[in-house]
């Protein structure tokens, strides 16, 4: 079975049964809207208007995901700084109804938290300029009928006219978000999120999507691949700039594995993902990586545990899978960076000694981060936005 990643979680306003694989916490899940409404205007001024900012060639990302809620201030972004990031995620949504509904609906304000709206899109990508930081805009399908426990990694159509609607809701979707990227100098760009049953079965559709993204967007592109077997399987790699990946792998079977055990669990993962990365030339950007801060934050990454043993709280092991991560991979030359998930605007009311969840926030993991962050490393081989990097270097 396919694993999903954290960002499948309850939404605002939409009650759903967790699927099989991920049942994250209340305070696990993005924000979102009500499915169904009417798309709110398309996005802005054409993208020859405004100046595009490009990422500065070979700068690791030291992102982490920001959690679209409530209006931002200029202060939510100084413990950002702090800790060294110079990258975050914004993830809007998408709405669809089940695994086989060709429609999906684009909800670009109203009834969703204000960071997944446009506007929220616009002013939480300046503020974050104005620190230093650069944005990637990563847009997830959201299914909000989920009864029979499918994700958006199996999505798939019944007939070839359903696939064509599907696609042309998709191009819809993505297209807007392609727009606004640019409009508003966006640096990056994921075109899609762990949608594995639809690149196997329609990878000239998404070269299509592909092509026509490049020619309303001009930063660099990239596809956020589960960890579990599709980050191997896509096969139009050769069309974008990075090599993305949600990173969540399983490292230890051990209640309680040493920093050496994690470190050797990444082992035949990293020789895989170099591996890929040598056949297509281009950098590995972890696009979702996250550990919990409980007993099973090792064995099962991606999975938000419901009672047990399992679910006791240890910081030191979310830590442990922090050094772990950075040891293995921080400084090969192909690497291109990370996004945490997940991280809180209101710094001060996050995580803390009593926290289960993700984020590393007030625990020993937002250390680690910021010392490994600030230290000097050397640069990934890559190239400026829009142009896609080539390196034969192995792992």
């Amino acid at each position: 079975m396919q694993t999903p990643s954290i960002g499948t979680v309850a939404a605002l306003g939409i009650a759903l049964s967790a699927g099989p694989c991920s049942a994250p916490g209340p305070d696990e899940g993005p924000a979102g809207a009500e499915p169904g409404q009417a798309p709110a205007q398309r996005a802005t001024a054409p993208a020859a208007t405004r100046p595009h900012r490009a990422e500065p060639a070979g700068e690791k990302h030291r992102g982490v995901s920001w959690v679209a809620g409530r209006e931002v201030a200029p202060e939510d972004f100084r413990p950002l700084v702090e800790n060294h990031v110079n990258w975050i995620v914004q993830t809007p949504f998408g709405w669809q109804r089940r695994v086989d509904s060709p429609e999906i609906t684009l909800v670009t304000s109203g009834r969703v938290y204000w960071g997944e709206t446009d506007e929220g899109i616009r002013v939480t990508t300046e503020l974050a300029r104005r620190h230093g930081i650069r944005t990637m805009l990563k847009p997830h399908i959201w299914l909000s009928d989920r009864r029979d426990g499918a994700w958006r990694g199996e999505i798939r159509m019944a007939s070839e006219a359903e696939w064509d609607k599907w696609f042309e809701s998709y191009r819809t979707f993505i297209l807007h978000y392609a727009r606004l990227a640019e409009a508003n100098g966006i640096e990056a760009l994921c075109i899609g999120t762990e949608l594995r049953s639809t690149v196997n079965e329609r990878p000239q559709d998404w070269r299509a999507i592909i092509a026509e993204v490049r020619k309303v967007y001009r930063g660099r592109l990239t596809y956020g691949a589960n960890w579990y077997g599709e980050f191997e399987e896509v096969p139009f790699w050769d069309d974008l700039d990075l090599i993305g990946i949600h990173g969540y792998f399983p490292l230890s079977t051990e209640q309680r594995p040493t920093r050496p055990e994690l470190i050797h669990g990444w082992r035949t993962y990293l020789e895989r993902i170099a591996r890929l990365q040598k056949r297509y030339g281009k950098p590995v950007l972890f696009t979702e990586l996250g550990y919990r801060s409980v007993r099973a934050a090792a064995s099962k990454p991606w999975e938000w545990p419901r009672a047990g043993e399992d679910a006791r709280v240890d910081l030191e092991l979310q830590a442990d899978c922090y050094r772990a991560f950075f040891e293995t991979f921080w400084d090969k030359p192909w690497f291109a960076g990370v996004y945490w998930w997940k991280w809180y605007p209101k710094d001060e009311q996050a995580g803390g000694k009593q926290h289960r969840g993700f984020t590393p926030q007030n625990k020993p993991a937002e250390k680690v981060m910021a010392q490994w962050y600030g230290r000097r490393h050397p640069d990934f081989v890559g190239t400026g936005s829009g142009t896609p990097a080539r390196t034969d270097q192995g792992n």
